[in-house]
């Protein structure tokens, strides 16, 4: 009976390698005993020794890009994360596309991008949100750090405790508006789930203290209005709460200050100062509300424009739980089929919602949140994650060259010219040394290449777009009237009907050409009397001429001047002068 083949144990790629190399020096003689040492089967190192490749180094025939081409996607989709524009699959597939068509390949599959990401552990697909553009701008470490800084250093030269550093800002509520909610429905309704909500869309202001140490200050509501109504205050509501009215329910300069002496009352300080972290809105920087300040020696600091999610600990930790909270309240009412949101029904929501929100424990959390209280600067910092920038490359540093894949044009040269001084003076260096520097140039070369044909791409669709903009920007603006509606095709005619009038107008007149010089002896335009030809002789007879006519005509009118005194009497005494 013949004996079974053992089964070998696991092994690994450095296994491989060492039976090779033991192999190439001579050490092991046979592969039947390279075999038994590290337990490689004879077919694979024979393989290997063949220069056949590993499976995990093969690329499979159905794979439309190469390795190579996929590393470059996955670099060019992680450089766009961080600049804040994460691509879609559909951008994704157009880069894949792209690299193909280079080399005369067809496009990819509907698929290709789902198993992309699906083999790719640094990639993931995810919703995004807006963003606004200036918080993206403020992000930037050279901006958020020396804000810290100036905290730390004005509570050091004030003597500044946790106890006496507040924030305050304001916060806007929309009377009717409920919050989004996990809610229960039948299996046979598809999509979303709706519910009602009230459709006031009355507009009111909070404006809103806490300290580092979670005191609350009692809040100082706006409603819109010009008067105070009666109705509007119960015995539920409690005693020390401020509520004043403006036109719009926003807040204004007089509002801030009438806040600030709110504030006061009820923020009795434990040292000579107190921090109030403020941001930049127009009330909060008037003189008035400055002066104000100083005189109850509070020490306003603005924190930088368009950072208040980061550095503000109300944005940061209260003013969310509370919208949370208020919209569970109105959804509430809402099930109640209550359907208008007056004054009256908002203030018993808006309390119950205040009461849950405004807690010691989440007051601490936006300090904490926020790197002021405790002090931790990275507790911001280490959110910053986009990059709108450009950053500075690292300078180049004069150094020996050492045998890596080079990343640009630079280090492509100082590998080539290493590869170059290996062939032509060590001679005596291993080939695979060789082997292995010539595959990065080469990998190199190849990276950059598909770079190029992304960036290439890049910068097509970005002229397009300047280009586009200069136009936009370079087209007059006028006014077309709107007592009638128009078509486009009216409104472009009119416009044309204009510019063309505009046209006509603007045109200069022909310009006027000076006459040449007259001559003094004949009266001819071309040349003067020292050049002029005519003789003398004919000038003079000329003048009599017109002399002799002159004379004929001044007797006719004598003879008709005389014939008509005769007829008149008064002109008799004329006639016989």
């Amino acid at each position: 009976m013949s004996q079974q083949p053992q089964p070998h144990k696991p092994y690994t790629e450095a296994d491989v390698q060492l039976a090779l190399s033991d192999i190439k020096c001579d050490q092991i003689t046979s592969l039947r005993r390279a075999e038994a040492v590290y337990s490689v089967p004879r077919r694979t190192i024979q393989r290997r020794r063949d220069g056949k490749p590993s499976r995990r180094d093969c690329e499979p025939r159905s794979k439309r890009l190469t390795k190579l081409e996929e590393e470059v996607i996955l670099q060019r989709i992680l450089d766009e994360n961080l600049r804040g524009v994460p691509p879609s699959k559909l951008h994704v597939q157009d880069m894949a596309d792209r690299l193909l068509r280079d080399r005369g390949g067809e496009p990819v599959g509907k698929c290709w991008v789902d198993r992309f990401i699906k083999r790719t552990p640094e990639l993931r697909t995810r919703w995004t949100r807006p963003y606004d553009h200036q918080r993206a701008l403020c992000e930037d470490p050279a901006i958020i750090e020396p804000w810290f800084t100036l905290v730390q250093n004005m509570k050091a030269k004030y003597g500044i405790v946790d106890d006496d550093m507040y924030n305050f800002d304001e916060s806007g509520f929309l009377m009717g508006k409920i919050s989004s909610q996990l809610v229960v429905t039948g299996i046979e309704k598809p999509g979303k789930a709706k519910k009602l909500q009230p459709g006031d869309r009355e507009w009111t202001t909070l404006i809103q203290g806490v300290s580092a140490t979670g005191r609350v200050i009692p809040p100082f509501l706006i409603f819109a209005g010009k008067v105070l109504i009666s109705n509007w205050f119960t015995e539920d509501l409690p005693r020390n709460w401020v509520i004043q009215v403006s036109p719009t329910g926003w807040t204004n300069n007089n509002l801030a200050l009438a806040w600030l002496d709110h504030f006061d009352t009820h923020a009795r300080p434990v040292g000579a100062y107190r921090l109030l972290i403020i941001d930049g809105h127009e009330s909060h920087c008037s003189i008035d509300f400055q002066d104000r300040c100083k005189e109850k020696k509070i020490i306003a600091l603005c924190m930088p424009p368009h950072s208040s999610h980061l550095l503000q600990p109300l944005d940061v930790a209260c003013f969310s739980p509370l919208k949370r909270a208020y919209g569970d309240q109105i959804s509430a009412l809402a099930r109640d089929r209550i359907n208008h949101i007056s004054k009256q029904t908002f203030l018993p929501a808006f309390e119950v919602a205040f009461e849950k929100a405004f807690t010691r424990e989440n007051a601490c959390a936006g300090f904490r949140g926020a790197g002021l209280s405790p002090h931790d600067p990275q507790a911001v910092l280490s959110k910053l994650d986009v990059q709108l920038r450009t950053q500075t490359p690292p300078q180049q540093v004069d150094a020996a060259w050492e045998a890596k894949t080079p990343r640009n044009a630079k280090e492509m040269e100082a590998q080539s010219t290493l590869v170059q001084n290996r062939m032509k003076i060590h001679r005596g260096s291993p080939a695979s040394s060789l082997d292995e520097q010539v595959r990065q140039l080469t990998k190199g070369a190849q990276q950059m290449a598909h770079e190029m044909v992304l960036m290439r791409a890049e910068i097509v669709r970005l002229d397009t777009a300047t280009e586009a903009a200069t136009k936009r920007k370079s087209r007059k603006r006028c006014y077309v009237r709107a007592e009638e509606t128009l078509t486009v095709g009216e409104v472009l005619d009119l416009i044309a009907e204009r510019e063309g009038g505009r046209r006509e107008e603007s045109e200069e007149p022909a310009k006027r050409v000076r006459a040449g010089r007259r001559c003094g002896r004949c009266g001819e335009i071309g040349h003067n009397s020292r050049t002029c030809k005519v003789e003398i002789e004919d000038i003079i007879i000329a003048t009599l001429l017109n002399n002799t006519i002159l004379l004929q005509e001044y007797k006719i009118c004598v003879v008709v001047l005389s014939y008509v005194a005769a007829r008149t009497p008064r002109w008799c005494s004329w006639g016989a002068h």
